[in-house]
């Protein structure tokens, strides 16, 4: 009776925390699908109204920004390039540190390690001139590498694999010598499907924290050719039902992203436990 009450107890907190979560989103969603005017006459509306295709396909297909030169739906595809990207080189780069920090006789590992993960206390803001000049000088600005390139290490991201690896029996590196397996096909064909998960858990805590980016876009973009959602949502000018509607389809790429991971996700935070 007492397990009964406290799963009760526990549900009923969390439906509490849903709806403060999911209520303001569906507000924001069914006033975008009522006219600026309807909105600005009586509020925030809590059912939809008729006006949905008329407002998403304006707000997608515009020509926005200051000198009128890009299109919602373009910002929607740079932010998933950048965020694609980072997602991707982090991965990469992540496993193939963590994979020589363990599995290599590296004189002082541990140090360097350490000097890796103590880049996170360095924030982005305070190398922003630095990485700038450097795109600069190789004439990377209003590209997508100068986008990707620069804030695609990931010092947490190496800790996880890190920890992972730590955590593999040295029975199956043992084996796979024996087998005559070299490094290169351990990692590719024994590490890497270990690391599914964490792989799944990774990218997608990089691809929000890529399509979140407004600072360094800000900083590497001179074009609106290259603008990505969240310069959008800061430097968009128009009516309410537009702003809604931009901000639900903002949303729509990293939840896409989650759904299709969300069972490799949720093995891999469970896992690093």
């Amino acid at each position: 009776m007492t397990k009964y009450i406290s799963s009760t107890i526990n549900h009923f907190i969390l439906s509490i925390g849903l709806l403060f979560m999911i209520v303001p989103i569906w507000i924001i969603f069914a006033s975008s699908t009522h006219s600026s005017l309807f909105i600005n006459t009586n509020g925030l509306q809590f059912f939809l109204g008729d006006n949905f295709i008329e407002n998403y396909s304006r707000v997608l297909f515009k020509q926005s920004g200051f000198f009128n030169e890009i299109t919602a739906l373009k910002m929607f595809f740079n932010s998933f390039v950048m965020a694609t990207g980072i997602a991707t080189l982090s991965v990469v780069t992540s496993l193939m540190a963590a994979y020589g920090l363990v599995y290599f006789k590296v004189k002082y590992a541990t140090v360097i390690f350490w000097l890796i993960f103590i880049t996170l206390l360095v924030p982005l803001e305070l190398r922003i001139m630095p990485s700038y000049i450097v795109m600069s000088k190789l004439n990377l600005v209003n590209t997508f590498a100068g986008l990707i390139l620069p804030i695609s290490a990931s010092a947490i991201a190496t800790f996880f694999f890190r920890q992972f690896y730590k955590s593999i029996p040295d029975e199956l590196l043992e084996a796979a010598k024996l087998d005559g397996t070299n490094s290169l096909r351990f990692f590719i064909d024994f590490l890497i499907p270990l690391s599914k998960t964490m792989i799944a858990a990774v990218f997608i805590f990089m691809f929000v924290f890529g399509y979140n980016q407004y600072f360094w876009p800000l900083i590497m973009t001179t074009s609106e050719q290259y603008w990505t959602v969240v310069m959008g949502l800061k430097t968009m000018y128009g009516s309410i039902s537009d702003r809604f509607a931009f901000v639900i389809m903002s949303m729509i790429p990293p939840v896409i992203i989650i759904i299709f991971l969300q069972k490799l996700f949720i093995q891999g935070i469970f896992q690093n436990k």
